[in-house]
């Protein structure tokens, strides 16, 4: 690779960085191409962006972002590393789970979610248990719902209860 051609990835690698908040660095060696393609295809299917980077232009790419500390990731660049970004904190981990009921990799290497990070492969179920902006918003509307819902309820079958002994009532004078 050239000098140039190394500088336009650490580029590309730095625009990624600052443009999502969903990043994930994981192990994919050892798969074979069959399984390679199978997870490139899951991730194209819930618009997670996979690929393969060389440590050292991603630690310069970590480097040049001026918004956000990386620090904590840096020994993480050991090994292959693939780069997994998206807009949903939750699915790239959900994606490694459900893959890995039938292969042994992908292996998290750590994962930096809006601002927190998260730091070896033991953290996967706590990253695919997040909730998405949309499962909140939908739990939030739930629960206002929710109460208004069991007004409306006891609402309409006080007023069936009213009337019934209100003719009763009124039958029982008869």
């Amino acid at each position: 690779m050239t000098r140039e051609q190394k500088n336009q990835e650490i580029e590309v690698l730095e625009g990624i960085l600052t443009e999502k908040k969903v990043i994930y660095l994981t192990d994919a060696s050892n798969l074979n191409s069959a399984d390679s393609t199978r997870l490139r295809g899951e991730c194209y299917k819930r618009d997670i962006t996979m690929r393969v980077v060389k440590n050292t232009l991603l630690r310069k790419a970590m480097d040049r972002v001026e918004d956000r500390d990386f620090s904590e990731l840096y020994d993480l660049l050991a090994g292959q590393t693939a780069l997994m970004v998206g807009e949903v904190g939750n699915a790239p981990a959900k994606l490694i789970k459900e893959f890995r009921k039938t292969n042994d990799r992908p292996v998290l290497k750590g994962a930096l979610v809006a601002e927190s990070i998260f730091i070896g492969d033991d953290q996967l179920t706590s990253l695919s248990n997040l909730k998405s902006k949309d499962e909140l918003i939908g739990e939030i509307i739930g629960l206002l719902q929710s109460p208004m819902s069991n007004l409306l309820g006891a609402l309409q079958s006080g007023g069936n209860t009213i009337s019934g002994m209100v003719k009763a009532l009124s039958e029982k004078k008869d």
